[in-house]
């Protein structure tokens, strides 16, 4: 068996984000209504500055393979994240590929937003605040393109610098009028979608702050001591995780006190109608997640099956 080497670019070249779409949808519901083996994820802090962190094992029934994921995240370097994607043949353990993780997850946390805004937001939200000028921040923005028709978008960070750079880049990309803001308050005032990407570790969003009928997507509390949402709006909110347990035990719910209970659902029990989602052009609903194992592996097949036929992508036999 001869296996597959991904770098960065190979990655980008082998991923299509509508596609992944329809392949993430699935997934999610496959894994709620036939959830073969519990995600877990190892975080070890290095110093200061870093975190490593491995995130095993990515299972979907259906799919004849499984991941595991080896990351490093240092917030002061870019890119943040940076790591591999192992992918195993189900049967053999053989391994399949090698892939750079860094981009993979970024572009998979993207789509998965995409995802909860489809079935989370109104469907004639239009205006978008940015919280977060980073590179999740960018592939938010570009992801919700796929699920809804965007008219204006405001930008906060907390480096302005970094904020008006974000709005040139995504004007110049995406053709939309973008308005760089001096707080979070000013952001999100008249936004239909929030979407958080941040390192924040404490709440800065809050109940009152956003308007009635504004869906928020929340990705910045994926490990513990980190938060963006308080208390007070989680428990007003109809909240929506990836995991109940870990949005517990590392996510926004355990980062403000909360526990299950103030969670309404898991994103693949609305996706497979298990669970309702908005049920009213009122309410404000949330999607926070830590990002899972199967959501790795639905993404990393997806870039293997194309992958398999790229003449530019290298090999390596480890059994020579």
């Amino acid at each position: 068996m001869r296996t597959l080497l991904l770098n960065r670019s190979a990655v980008a070249r082998n991923i299509q984000a509508l596609l992944l779409l329809d392949d993430l949808r699935e997934a999610f519901r496959t894994d709620v209504l036939a959830r073969t083996v519990a995600p877990q994820r190892v975080r070890a802090p290095l110093h200061s500055e870093g975190t490593a962190l491995v995130l095993f094992p990515g299972c979907v029934p259906g799919i004849p393979a499984y991941t595991v994921k080896v990351h490093a995240k240092f917030p002061g370097q870019k890119p943040a994240i940076q790591g591999v994607v192992h992918l195993h043949d189900l049967v053999t353990g053989g391994l399949l590929a090698v892939m750079d993780s860094g981009h993979l997850t970024a572009v998979r946390t993207g789509v998965v937003g995409a995802l909860a805004a489809d079935v989370l937001a109104r469907p004639d939200a239009t205006r978008v605040a940015v919280i977060g000028a980073g590179r999740q921040g960018v592939l938010q923005l570009k992801q919700l393109r796929l699920v809804r028709t965007l008219s204006q978008v405001r930008v906060y960070d907390t480096n302005i610098a970094h904020a008006n750079a974000y709005a040139q880049r995504m004007y110049q990309e995406l053709n939309l009028p973008i308005r760089v803001e001096t707080s979070v308050a000013d952001a999100v005032a008249d936004a239909d979608i929030v979407v958080t990407a941040t390192w924040s570790h404490q709440p800065f969003l809050h109940a009152g702050m956003v308007r009635p009928g504004t869906h928020i997507t929340a990705l910045g509390a994926d490990e513990p001591g980190k938060a963006e949402l308080s208390q007070d709006l989680l428990e007003q909110s109809l909240f929506v995780c990836d995991h109940r347990a870990l949005t517990v035990s590392t996510g926004a719910a355990g980062a403000v006190g909360l526990t299950e209970g103030a969670i309404h659902a898991e994103l693949g029990e609305v996706l497979a109608g298990l669970k309702p989602g908005r049920t009213s052009p009122e309410q404000v609903t949330v999607f926070a997640g830590v990002g899972l194992p199967f959501q790795d592996l639905a993404t990393a097949w997806h870039v293997y099956q194309a992958a398999s036929g790229d003449e530019d992508v290298p090999t390596l036999d480890f059994n020579e």
